[in-house]
């Protein structure tokens, strides 16, 4: 149920002139959600990433994928001095970014909307890889491929098999091209579709709490994969695999907060899916404003730092 509208939550995104969805957990119970968001089904952006990470981190585990294998090792058309699974997760592959190409009449930059083949296109004239954090779609088309090949099903299939399924979420799935007639709160399903593996999960706040809780609970993963997974690195500004993990300190708080981390924006959606482990909690942001501030965290201000001073620390 959620508190009052009163409360220092929502007096929170006030402050913040926050438009848009919010919800905070404790635990598995939701202690605040805006009124009325529940059923809707927004566009998870890049937060679709640390989806796919846990995946891959499923077939690691399994002993199906090796992290610091070449990518070639399961797609030979690749051939020499391919990045590695974790180089791809890292964002330090060295492929073409298809943010670069042109903008279609969409608004889209023409990548996402063309009729080609992503992955000849994302490994033609790449640069040397293993460098800095770069970040690209591209990594994570390329790695959609390899769980296509390991596995022997489409990404949109195991979405289904490994998560929706076990964890009963309603709405939360891998768009394709045939999802033209969707209703989402921001954004063309269509459209998104051609960003694969990258950024074309949907749900609804509520099943991107449970996933959240599912990852958090050691559902999706072994501890030890988790926490490799979970690994910030601070030379990559506190890059794990498709997410960023750290801790900050946090205005109230008794001591620095660990925070897990995964940022989407695609379109005018903006989301931020926050994992708080040692507290037990997660918060969760989408909005329709493409240009809103989020601030950053570690520098103490803006609303992610402001709603977990008032929902984990005040």
């Amino acid at each position: 149920p959620a508190i009052a509208a009163d409360a220092p939550v929502a007096a929170t995104l006030a402050a913040n002139k926050f438009a848009g969805t919010a919800l905070v957990a404790k635990g598995d119970a939701i202690v605040w959600q805006t009124p009325g968001s529940a059923g809707q089904v927004w566009p998870w952006a890049s937060v679709t990433k640390q989806v796919v990470a846990t995946l891959v981190m499923q077939d690691v585990a399994a002993g199906r994928l090796k992290l610091d294998a070449p990518a070639s090792d399961y797609l030979p058309a690749l051939g020499a001095d391919a990045p590695t699974l974790r180089q791809l997760l890292q964002h330090r592959s060295g492929l073409r970014n298809p943010n670069d190409t042109p903008a279609a009449a969409d608004g889209f930059p023409s990548f996402y909307t063309a009729e080609r083949d992503p992955i000849r296109w994302c490994t033609a004239e790449r640069g040397a890889s293993g460098g800095q954090w770069s970040y690209n779609n591209c990594d994570y088309i390329l790695l959609g491929a390899v769980l296509e090949k390991a596995n022997r099903a489409s990404v949109p299939s195991l979405v289904r098999t490994r998560l929706a399924r076990p964890l009963k979420l309603e709405t939360a799935r891998l768009l394709t091209a045939r999802d033209g007639r969707m209703k989402l709160a921001d954004g063309n399903p269509r459209l998104l579709a051609g960003f694969g593996a990258g950024a074309a999960m949907i749900g609804t706040p509520g099943d991107l709490l449970a996933f959240d809780r599912a990852l958090a609970t050691g559902k999706l993963l072994p501890e030890a994969a988790r926490a490799e997974m979970w690994k910030g690195d601070p030379a990559l500004g506190y890059m794990g695999l498709g997410q960023w993990a750290f801790s900050a300190p946090v205005k109230g708080c008794a001591k620095p907060v660990r925070i897990i981390e995964r940022r989407g924006h695609v379109g005018t959606t903006q989301v931020r899916n926050l994992i708080l482990p040692e507290l037990d909690m997660t918060l969760i942001l989408f909005t329709a404003d493409a240009d809103y501030d989020f601030g950053e965290i570690w520098q103490g201000k803006g609303l992610s730092h402001d709603l977990i001073q008032t929902a984990a620390c005040a």
